[in-house]
C-alpha cells in the first residue's frame, strides 16, 4: 500500500508519519495485516511535481494540510478548501479512485460559539467539496471532525492551549488562565493515530451528529475517534503542578491506563527542556551504606535503593502494618525474620545473580546482611505506604536473641 500524507510536518502529520514508517519497517508488529509499501510526505515546501507523483501511485490519501493561524482571514479559505481543491483534482488527473481522509474539525459544526468562525467556514467548505467528489468520482472520502488535540510534538503558542500549558510549565514559564472552570474536549495524539490505522484496516468509526456530539452509527456520513476527554482548565493546571513538583515531592500522581492524567503526563515530559530531564535524589548516607528515596506515589506505596557495604547488616525492625519487598538486584545477601513473639527465624539466601522478591511480614523484625566482604549490596526496596515520619510504624528489635 503507497499512503500519501499532506501536511506531513504538521502535529498530526508527524505523528502519523512516524507510526507508518514503525509498521512499514517492521518495528511495530501490532498490526500484522497492514502492509506498507511507500510513505509519500508532502507539505508546504514540496513541489507541485511531487504532488502529481504521489496522487498519481497513492493507494490511500490522508489529507491533513491545512491553515490554523493565517495572517488573514482569507487565508483559512485558502488554505483549508484551496489545497483541498488542487489534491481531489490532481487525484481525477490520474483517474486515482483511492480513499481519501479529510481532517476537519468541531468548529465546522458552525454551532454555538463557531457559528461566526473563519475557521468553521472553511473547514466545512472543505467538507462539502469532499462529499462533493464523492459523489462525482466514486471514490470513498472520510471526513473527521476533531476537538481539541494535544500530545507530543504538538506546537505551543500555535493552536493548542494543552501544548502551552505544558511548554511553560515544563520550562518554568507562567500560566494565564482567565476562567478554570472552563471545560474542553479533548483528542490525544495516540487515540487519533490509533484511528487513522484502523481507517487503513477497514475498522474505522463512523457517525452522525447531534449537535456537536457524534453519534457512532455504522452507514454514518462521517468518521469519529471514540475515545476523548473533557477536563476543565483548572483541572489541567492541577495536574501540571503535580507532575512539575515530582522531582521534589517524588510523588507520581495517578496516571491509570487510558486516562486523561497519563497522556497528559507523557506530553508535559515532551516539552521538559534538557536540565529538567534529570535531577538529584537525596542519598542517606552513613558509614554503612546509603538509603535512597526513588519514587512516591499518592496510593501504593514507595520505591528505594538500599546500598549496603561489605558486611554489614541493616534493618533490625519490624512493623505492625507496613510491608514491603526486598528484591537485590547486585551482590549476596542473607536475609532474616522473626515473629516478635517467636524464635524461629526465616532466612533466605538471595543475590543479583538470580533476582527474587522478599516479603517483609508485618509483625516479624527482619534483616538484611551483606555476605560479601569485597562489594556493595545494592537492594531494591518497596514498601506499601510512603515513609511518614510522623506515624513511622517501625520499631527496633534484633532479629537474633
Amino acid at each position: 500500500m503507497n499512503i500519501l500524507i499532506t501536511g506531513a510536518k504538521g502535529f498530526v502529520g508527524k505523528n502519523l508519519v512516524a507510526s507508518l514508517y514503525n509498521i512499514k519497517d517492521g518495528k511495530d508488529k501490532t498490526r500484522p495485516n497492514l502492509k506498507i509499501e511507500n510513505v509519500f510526505e508532502y507539505d508546504i515546501d514540496s513541489t507541485a511535481q511531487e504532488l502529481e507523483e504521489y496522487c498519481a501511485k497513492a493507494d490511500f490519501v490522508f489529507n491533513l494540510a491545512g491553515v490554523n493561524r493565517p495572517k488573514t482571514q482569507e487565508e483559512f479559505m485558502q488554505g483549508n478548501f484551496g489545497f483541498a481543491s488542487t489534491l481531489l483534482n490532481t487525484l481525477e488527473k490520474f483517474g486515482n479512485k483511492c480513499p481519501v481522509m479529510l481532517s476537519s474539525s468541531i468548529q465546522a459544526t458552525l454551532i454555538g460559539r463557531y457559528a461566526e468562525g473563519e475557521y468553521g467556514k472553511s473547514k466545512k467548505a472543505g467538507e462539502e467539496l469532499f462529499f462533493d467528489y464523492a459523489k462525482k468520482s466514486g471514490a470513498k472520502v472520510c471526513v473527521y471532525r476533531f476537538p481539541n488535540l494535544f500530545g507530543k510534538w504538538c506546537r505551543p503558542n500555535y493552536n493548542s492551549a494543552v501544548a502551552t500549558f505544558c511548554y511553560n510549565t515544563a520550562n518554568g514559564l507562567p500560566i494565564t488562565v482567565t476562567d478554570p472552570k472552563i471545560e474542553l474536549e479533548l483528542l490525544y495524539i495516540d487515540d487519533l493515530v490509533a484511528e487513522m490505522l484502523d481507517l487503513l484496516e477497514g475498522k474505522a468509526h463512523r457517525c452522525e451528529y447531534d449537535g456537536l456530539t457524534p453519534i457512532e452509527k455504522e452507514d454514518g456520513k462521517y468518521y469519529f475517534v471514540p475515545i476523548t476527554h473533557k477536563v476543565t482548565l483548572g483541572e489541567i493546571v492541577n495536574l501540571l503542578e503535580k507532575f512539575a513538583s515530582q522531582p521534589n515531592t517524588l510523588i507520581i500522581p495517578e496516571i491509570p491506563n487510558g486516562s486523561f492524567a497519563k497522556k497528559l503526563y507523557s506530553t508535559y515530559l515532551s516539552y521538559l527542556p534538557k536540565e529538567k530531564a534529570i535531577f538529584d535524589l537525596k542519598m542517606n548516607e552513613d558509614a554503612r551504606g546509603s538509603f535512597t528515596e526513588l519514587l512516591k506515589t499518592e496510593k501504593c506505596g514507595q520505591v528505594s535503593i538500599n546500598i549496603s557495604k561489605p558486611g554489614i547488616t541493616k534493618g533490625q525492625h519490624w512493623h505492625h502494618s507496613k510491608w514491603e519487598f526486598f528484591i537485590v538486584v547486585k551482590g549476596k545477601a542473607l536475609i532474616q525474620q522473626r515473629k516478635v513473639d517467636s524464635d524461629e527465624v526465616l532466612e533466605f539466601v538471595v543475590s543479583g545473580d538470580k533476582i527474587q522478591a522478599v516479603h517483609m511480614l508485618p509483625g516479624y523484625t527482619h534483616n538484611i546482611i551483606n555476605l560479601s566482604e569485597t562489594e556493595d549490596l545494592v537492594t531494591v526496596m518497596w514498601a506499601n505506604e510512603s515513609f511518614d515520619p510522623a506515624h513511622p510504624d517501625t520499631f527496633f528489635e534484633p532479629v537474633e536473641k
